[in-house]
């Protein structure tokens, strides 16, 4: 039976909120100040009332089903704008003790930890930041699953991204050619394809996926490569390329991170792939949440740049 809006006691779109932004009955009653069957009791009249389960469970918590999801945005805007009218609620960086997570590969962590740890260290001293590891199929999972506040990473052909996962880029990877510096082949001023190809491989493949995205690359111009090895972090190839007589192709970024830097060799490709990008993922339901807000707003101020 559906209840028209009415007829709707709206204490109860308090309710579903907070279980979208928590992802768990037992931490939207503790945001709530309320008991988990008084929660429970709340979801139980708004499913009738809106004629959809609205939550399923998920692992240790519920995901949002997607007439839940289709709901949030327009709900999650009015009490915010309520919110904003009633208690002029700001987040305050300065005096905030609030825990962030943050879900990206070794990669990325490397760039972009140190510096915003020394940004919460002057604006928000008292914010704590954890972050997990990341595979391109499970960004939404993560999110969906309120895992994790924010994804940073790349997105790729294996998986889809689902509407209710917003994004905004950051930056383009730029790959080149390692080698150790006594490698024999650092001493040519280029590669040609087929020496290139010929070589010993080791490249990163993150949990989840088939192959290494490069190979993909290769795959759709009907070319392979000798790959040997791969591994599942970025400083562990850089570390396999400086022992032994193997090549990669790798971000050259990392390398000014790398204390590896002095022993390694970059050529140019000379096969180059289409760029990738490294975005920022969040979920819908956290578009108004003013402390998420403030997070992605400072990740893409100091990330984000116009290659």
């Amino acid at each position: 039976m559906f209840v028209s809006f009415r007829a709707l006691d709206l204490n109860l779109l308090k309710v579903f909120e907070a279980l979208m932004t928590e992802g768990s009955v037992t931490r939207a009653a503790s945001a709530l100040t309320m008991t988990q069957p008084a929660v429970s009791n709340a979801l139980a009249r708004l499913r009738d009332a809106l004629g959809d389960p609205l939550f399923v469970r998920s692992g240790t918590g519920i995901r949002p089903t997607q007439r839940a999801v289709v709901l949030w945005e327009p709900i999650g805007e009015a009490l915010e704008t309520v919110r904003g009218a009633l208690d002029e609620q700001v987040f305050d960086p300065a005096r905030a003790q609030t825990e962030f997570s943050l879900s990206m590969s070794d990669y990325v962590s490397s760039l972009v930890m140190p510096n915003l740890l020394g940004h919460l260290a002057r604006v928000a001293p008292k914010a704590r930041i954890h972050t997990v590891p990341n595979t391109v199929l499970e960004i939404a999972d993560q999110l969906e699953d309120n895992r994790v506040d924010c994804v940073l990473s790349v997105y790729v052909n294996e998986a889809q991204q689902p509407a209710a996962i917003r994004s905004r880029s950051l930056w383009t990877v730029d790959y080149a050619c390692f080698m150790r510096r006594g490698h024999p082949l650092a001493a040519q001023k280029r590669l040609s394809t087929r020496t290139f190809l010929n070589a010993g491989h080791v490249d990163v493949s993150l949990a989840g996926k088939t192959m290494p995205s490069y190979d993909l690359f290769l795959a759709s111009r009907g070319l392979s490569r000798n790959l040997v090895a791969t591994v599942n972090h970025y400083s562990a190839a850089y570390e396999v390329v400086r022992q032994s007589d193997l090549i990669a192709v790798l971000p050259s970024d990392l390398r000014s991170q790398s204390r590896l830097a002095p022993s390694l060799h970059a050529m140019p490709l000379p096969l180059r792939a289409p760029p990738r990008i490294v975005s920022l993922f969040w979920h819908q339901r956290n578009d108004t949440v003013p402390a998420q807000r403030w997070l992605r707003e400072t990740l893409v101020e100091m990330f984000a740049r116009s290659d």
